[in-house]
């Protein structure tokens, strides 16, 4: 059986993801900051838990450097709706630790073992904002796009090997984050999330299962021949 690891995996988008590749019978591990949501999405899918906090590059090669990942979905994340004057450098250490640097510190544990094995697949959620940018969101959109940058040299890299690099970029997803930073930024969040819906063509939010579903055939032999590329699964948000 194919193990697959997913991080951010106890909630929203990553619990979906992780319910799905359950679903399509690979052995789930599900890392996640919050152990208890790990933990619950763990024991409904029948995978492991594992409290994982990406930001900490030591803790994230004690935890995968002893397993055989077949499936790597890079899905951490974190994002606050605020204005790039109004922010920090903390703020944007902060921002591309979770979003960018934790992934890359996950594919460096794995990628060597799935070059030795000559097979393997990783999958990077990124976002629109990495393609198109987003007001009051810009280390946000950055480290988006230096993930799409990662995915593409990735691909580039482990193609002679047999393992396969591919993104995904969602665009307004009905999950807690979304929902949670609209509400901590007030009106501004609100209006900002809103207005990233009524951008879409098809004029609603995504759910966590649409992306999951677009994950799930980019790990699946069916994207045999699919590598370097970014899906947008935003509801036509962008058409680039």
């Amino acid at each position: 059986m194919t193990t697959a690891v997913v991080t951010g995996g106890g909630s929203g988008i990553g619990a979906a993801v992780s319910r799905r590749l359950a679903k399509d019978g690979h052995s789930v591990v599900v890392a996640d900051l919050n152990g208890d949501n790990a933990e619950r999405i763990a024991d409904e899918i029948g995978g492991v838990a594992i409290t994982l906090d990406v930001t900490d590059t030591d803790a994230v090669y004690e935890a995968l450097r002893h397993r055989e990942v077949d499936i790597l979905v890079n899905n951490a994340g974190n994002s606050h709706f605020q204005f790039f004057v109004d922010t920090t450098p903390a703020d944007w250490d902060f921002i591309l630790k979770v979003n960018l640097v934790g992934a890359m510190a996950c594919t460096h544990v794995v990628l060597k073992g799935m070059q030795q094995r000559r097979s393997g697949v990783i999958v990077n959620v990124s976002s629109e904002a990495g393609r198109g940018g987003t007001v009051a969101g810009a280390p946000y959109s950055a480290a988006k796009a230096g993930l799409l940058g990662f995915t593409k040299a990735i691909a580039m890299e482990a193609a002679r090997y047999n393992v396969r690099c591919n993104a995904v970029a969602p665009g307004p997803v009905d999950t807690p984050m979304l929902h949670g930073e609209a509400a901590h930024a007030g009106e501004l969040g609100k209006r900002l999330a809103q207005a990233m819906i009524d951008s879409t063509v098809l004029k609603r939010a995504g759910s966590p299962d649409e992306i999951a579903g677009a994950i799930a055939f980019l790990a699946s032999e069916d994207a045999s021949f699919i590598t370097g590329h970014t899906l947008a699964v935003s509801g036509g948000l962008s058409m680039l």
